[in-house]
């Protein structure tokens, strides 16, 4: 296993991490607009440390997930076709 293949699947990882605490923090949000109820406030606290820093993590995991908007999409990148000529 080379460092470059080491090196993509960490990257992989943490892009996964930070898809599901953004999903998370969608389904927070949709419990706010359309209940009027905090889950994380419930869980944590109103306003404690660790309800900021769950807010927080789920910031930044929006913002790595800004990347994925940019990725190229692997069914759309194709290798160069070679002409073979007789």
């Amino acid at each position: 296993m080379n460092i470059n293949s080491k090196e993509e699947s960490c990257l992989s990882t943490i892009q996964r991490i930070a898809l599901i605490l953004t999903i998370i923090g969608a389904i927070n949000w949709g419990l706010i607009g359309f209940f009027g109820f905090n889950l994380v406030e419930a869980i944590f606290g109103d306003n404690s440390a660790l309800s900021r820093i769950i807010y927080g993590l789920v910031g930044i995991a929006g913002l790595i997930n800004l990347g994925l908007l940019f990725k190229p999409n692997e069914a759309h990148v194709r290798e160069p076709e070679t002409e073979t000529t007789r």
